[in-house]
């Protein structure tokens, strides 16, 4: 047992922690070292133990697990958090990751995605269960996404033109600017103004401005 990673069971409910403690003596590379109730009591059994792991819930009366998983990080920074809990919602996910939880599996989770997860993180590894790893993945898929560009209908060329527009540049200007000839400049705003269905640049400049493309640099 000398080389099994040593856990501290962290939750309030009494047969919980005795299925767990069960479900873990079953493998020979984990060590259940001590279990606690509340998050006071983890705090003091890990200061007491130092286990390489602390397996905790977050709901808990008293300090819950985000506090607790702070508390534990701020001052035995070598002791690795592993949330184990039913919740799935964002919230909890991102207040344990910003707590210092090196992992987050939920509750009915398999025997073998437990301890997996108990080793990788005693290995300074961060993991996470199937299900929250979705979640993670779609989160900052979103954050990637950029936003869309304004009115799809016009070219990149004309989407151009219509931002110097917005900034009051005249056919000439534009045409100087973007080394046209003016009588492409002309062709690119006509074709601009009949796909925006505007009668004139006022119109125009109106559309641009409220979709934010005047205070973007022409490219």
């Amino acid at each position: 047992m000398t080389d099994a990673v040593r856990v501290l069971v962290v939750d309030d409910h009494d047969h919980f922690r005795a299925g767990l403690r069960a479900l873990l003596a079953t493998s020979p590379e984990v060590e259940v070292c001590g279990e606690a109730a509340s998050g006071e009591e983890a705090l003091t059994a890990v200061a007491r133990l130092q286990p390489d792991v602390v397996l905790l819930d977050l709901a808990m009366p008293g300090m819950g697990g985000i506090a607790a998983t702070e508390r534990i990080v701020a001052t035995t920074p070598h002791v690795r958090v592993l949330v184990l809990s039913m919740a799935d919602d964002d919230d909890s996910v991102f207040a344990a990751l910003r707590a210092g939880a090196r992992g987050y599996v939920l509750k009915g989770a398999r025997r073998v995605e437990i301890i997996r997860s108990i080793k990788v993180v005693a290995d300074g590894e961060a993991i996470f269960g199937p299900a929250i790893a979705t979640r993670l993945m779609g989160y900052f898929a979103g954050l990637d996404k950029a936003a869309p560009e304004p009115f799809p209908e016009l070219t990149q060329r004309e989407r151009q033109i219509l931002a110097l527009i917005s900034q009051h540049l005249t056919n000439p200007q534009i045409a100087q600017r973007l080394a046209l000839s003016q009588k492409t400049v002309r062709n690119h705003v006509s074709n601009i103004f009949t796909k925006l269905q505007v009668a004139d640049r006022a119109q125009a400049i109106m559309l641009a401005r409220d979709a934010g493309l005047g205070d973007q640099p022409a490219r």
